[in-house]
C-alpha cells in the first residue's frame, strides 16, 4: 500500500486553514475536471483530489491523518503504525461517505472503519437538542480484563481556531476497566460526549476496547492462547511445566508422546465473563541446536538407537 500525501496533491501547507483548503479543491477542480481538462491525465488526477479534499476538508480525518507524522512521502510504502488511532476523539458513528468505495486502499485502510463520518452529517443544532456522542479508541492490557483496572487516558480532539486553523484540544479522563471486557466492547461514559449548543444535554463517550500486544498471550473472543515451547525430551517422555498465566502461573502436565501444535486446554481460564472462556497451552518443539562435538553426537546416537521415518506415510 503506497503513502498518499495530501498536502502534496492539492499543493497546500500542513498548517493551512480550512478556507486555503476549499479555495485549493475550488482551483483545481476546475483544472483536472475531466469533462473540460485537456490534461492526459485529468480524470486520474480529478480522482486523486476528490480524495484528498474528503479528507482535508473534514477536521477529524485531517487531525487523524495529522498524526501520521509529516516525514512519509507520497508513493512510499506504507503500512499504519501500530495503535495510530488510540485515544482520537471522533463525533458520530461512522464513515458515510457515498463514494468511499471509489477511493484508494490507503482511504480505506485510515478511514473506511467505523468511527470517521463526514462533518456535518450529526444532529442538527437546536436550542433543546442533546450534544453528539464521542467515541474513541482506547488500549489495554489482557491483564486490566482478568482483575478489573483504572486507568488514565489521553484523548485528542480535533477543533478549529479564530483563523479556521486545525488545532487539537487533549484532555484526560480516569476510566474504570470492567472486569472481563474483550476487544470490540464498548465503555459507555455518560456526559463525556460533545455538548449541546444550546442548553441540552451533553452527550456520551464510547470507548471501543483493544488489547496492546503481548509478548506471551494472544486472544480470540474469550479464549486465550499461549505457545509454550518445549524440548523434544518433554515432549516425547512427559514432563511437568511451570506455566505463566494471567492468573498467576500453574504447573502443567505435558502428557509423554506430545505432538508438534498440542493444545492442553485449562477450562475456564480465559477471559472472565458469564460463561468464561478457556486458556489453551499449544506446544511448541524446539530443537536445540547442533552447534557443538558433543552436540552432533548426540543426535547421531539418537539416529542410530531410532528406528523413526518421519516421511514414512510419504512413501520416503
Amino acid at each position: 500500500m503506497q503513502y498518499k500525501d495530501y498536502y502534496q496533491i492539492m499543493d497546500l501547507s500542513r498548517d493551512a486553514s480550512q478556507d486555503e483548503v476549499k479555495r485549493a479543491y475550488r482551483k483545481l477542480a476546475r483544472k483536472y475536471h475531466p469533462d473540460v481538462s485537456k490534461e492526459s491525465d485529468a480524470e486520474a488526477k480529478f480522482k486523486e483530489l476528490g480524495e484528498a479534499y474528503e479528507v482535508l476538508k473534514d477536521p477529524e480525518k485531517r487531525a487523524a491523518y495529522n498524526q501520521l507524522g509529516a516525514n512519509w512521502k507520497s508513493g512510499q510504502d506504507f503500512k499504519p503504525p501500530p495503535n495510530w488511532d488510540e485515544g482520537f476523539e471522533f463525533k458520530g458513528g461512522g464513515f458515510t461517505g457515498s463514494d468511499a468505495g471509489d477511493f484508494s486502499d490507503f482511504f480505506e485502510q485510515m478511514f473506511g472503519r467505523a468511527g470517521f463520518q463526514s462533518a456535518g452529517t450529526g444532529r442538527q443544532s437546536s436550542e433543546h437538542l442533546r450534544g453528539q456522542d464521542s467515541h474513541a479508541k482506547i488500549h489495554i492490557d489482557i491483564e486490566d480484563s482478568y482483575h478489573g483496572a483504572t486507568r488514565t487516558i489521553s484523548l485528542s480532539t480535533p477543533e478549529m481556531n479564530a483563523q479556521g486553523q486545525l488545532q487539537v484540544k487533549h484532555r484526560s479522563l480516569n476510566v474504570k476497566i470492567p472486569k472481563g471486557v474483550k476487544p470490540g466492547q464498548h465503555i459507555k461514559l455518560a456526559g463525556q460526549g460533545n455538548p449541546s449548543v444550546g442548553s441540552g444535554q451533553t452527550g456520551d463517550l464510547f470507548l471501543e476496547i483493544a488489547f496492546n500486544n503481548h509478548p506471551l498471550y494472544r486472544v480470540s473472543e474469550t479464549d486465550v492462547y499461549l505457545d509454550l515451547p518445549v524440548a523434544p525430551w518433554e515432549a516425547a517422555l512427559g514432563t511437568k511445566i511451570k506455566v505463566p498465566m494471567p492468573e498467576g502461573s500453574v504447573d502443567l502436565k505435558i502428557p509423554p508422546n506430545s505432538r508438534q501444535g498440542g493444545k492442553l486446554r485449562l477450562a475456564g481460564h480465559g477471559l472472565p465473563a458469564k460463561v468464561p472462556g478457556d486458556f489453551f497451552v499449544v506446544l511448541q518443539i524446539v530443537l536445540p541446536p547442533a552447534n557443538t562435538e558433543q552436540a552432533k553426537a548426540a543426535y547421531q546416537n539418537m539416529q542410530q538407537a531410532l528406528d523413526f521415518n518421519p516421511r514414512q506415510s510419504m512413501g520416503g
